[in-house]
């Protein structure tokens, strides 16, 4: 079978996983070579200076099957089959609960041997083995390609006005391994502090845990035990995630979206962007 990179020799496979029927290939464009604009040029060398690069994920089937975010799919090769998953029985259901909880109508799955490479993007790719019976909670959006013994569902919040207080989604996606997740991501893995949670606590000032374990308690709360404690405290509301499980901050994730608000608005002063994300 053909690798992904091909006859192409701008391209390098970063990180290589494996399981079951499946290999994945996270590949990056060392440079875009077909760039012809001056300016357009100028800004593409600043991007690769600052690691901002085309990247894509190659899928390697055996005998398996995959569940990809619709509209994922940039070309495939082998004996391949893609199937909808949505059978004429089950379309009006899923079409009601979609108009409720955002849910698609349906994720695309390919089954069988050969390789399907994805769209390219200038995210991050996040790529988890989940062992049996794990089972994560991601933030809205992130998902973008699962091993097919992953089980895929949109869940509710189990407190809907702690959600909508935490700045958190209503309806996110639940994932249940064993097998590989992919994820798509603003922030890159060097950024991701994993939080180990052993019956503690944890409190964060914002909306930046990308991912969750699902056997964790999330809550929104008084920074302090008192109103005025918490006014003082300049913290307001906090996130809190209680038990026994895992927790992805992505503490950058604020000055990323402080800088796109800068740049939105002609912003160039440093000093006058303010990373207070406190639901006082």
């Amino acid at each position: 079978m053909k690798t992904a990179a091909g006859t192409r020799e701008n391209i390098k496979v970063i990180e290589e996983y494996e399981s079951g029927g499946l290999r994945v290939e996270v590949l990056e464009y060392e440079k875009l070579l077909g760039i012809s604009n001056a300016s357009m040029a100028q800004q593409v060398y600043f991007m690769e200076k600052q690691n901002i690069r085309v990247r894509q994920i190659a899928l390697y089937l055996r005998n398996e099957k995959v569940i990809i975010e619709k509209g994922a799919m940039s070309y495939f090769q082998g004996n391949i089959e893609m199937i909808s998953g949505v059978t004429l029985g089950s379309a009006f259901g899923r079409f009601v609960r979609g108009a409720v909880t955002g849910e698609q109508m349906a994720q695309p799955e390919y089954t069988g041997s050969g390789l399907l490479v994805l769209e390219p993007s200038f995210q991050h790719f996040l790529v988890l083995k989940l062992e049996n019976g794990e089972s994560i909670i991601v933030d809205d959006g992130m998902f973008y390609c699962a091993q097919g013994s992953v089980k895929v569902k949109v869940v509710s919040q189990r407190n809907i006005s702690s959600a909508i207080a935490g700045g958190e989604s209503i309806f996110q996606q639940q994932l249940t391994g064993p097998g590989i997740v992919i994820l798509e991501s603003i922030v890159p893995m060097e950024e991701i502090d994993i939080i180990d949670l052993y019956n503690d606590t944890l409190k964060v000032d914002g909306n930046f845990a990308v991912l969750r374990s699902s056997s964790l308690d999330f809550t929104v709360e008084r920074s302090a035990k008192t109103l005025i404690g918490s006014a003082v405290s300049g913290e307001g509301l906090v996130n809190v995630y209680r038990g026994t499980g895992q927790v992805w901050l992505a503490p950058t994730i604020k000055v990323y979206k402080m800088l796109q608000e800068a740049q939105r608005f002609g912003i160039s002063n440093t000093q006058n962007m303010n990373m207070n994300t406190s639901n006082s």
